[in-house]
């Protein structure tokens, strides 16, 4: 007989590695926004908690260059995570890891255009629609030939 699978939820709350495992990705996730609320400026952008071993925390950022500008604020992050959150830390160690580079965001492109065809629905619509959804409609048809003049 086969065996029923089980709920997801049901294996989080139970005992075994799964649950270590979900419990140290929302620690590590934590301790992620925490970090990067102490450190200022840009670098708190680049960088990326990835462990928390035997009293170290492991920091990676894209770039060497980062990762000199995070060991700087090194000793003030340490004493900071001492002070308020982690009091068994005992060293950060900041690593670099170039994978980091193709997950960093990057600002969303604006793709929002409307097709020749679309808007020429758009305008076959607003001449059978009345009051100002039809005038709206029409505004919206005109702005998408303004975008393909352009």
């Amino acid at each position: 007989m086969k065996k029923l699978p089980q709920d997801l939820a049901a294996l989080m709350h139970t005992t075994g590695t799964l649950p270590d495992i979900a419990e140290k990705a929302e620690l590590l996730n934590n301790l992620d926004h925490i970090v990067k609320q102490m450190v200022s400026g840009p670098v708190a952008e680049q960088l990326k908690v990835a462990n928390l071993r035997h009293g170290t925390l492991v920091i990676e950022t894209a770039t060497a260059a980062w990762a000199a500008r995070i060991n700087f604020q090194k000793p003030m992050l340490l004493k900071l995570l001492q002070a308020e959150t982690l009091p068994m830390l005992t060293a950060i160690d900041v690593k670099v890891n170039p994978a980091l580079a193709q997950y960093q965001s990057k600002a969303p492109i604006n793709s929002n255009r409307l097709s020749e065809s679309a808007a020429a629905h758009i305008e076959a619509l607003a001449e059978h629609t009345e009051g100002s959804l039809g005038q709206k409609l029409k505004r919206l048809a005109a702005l998408a030939s303004r975008h393909r003049q352009s």
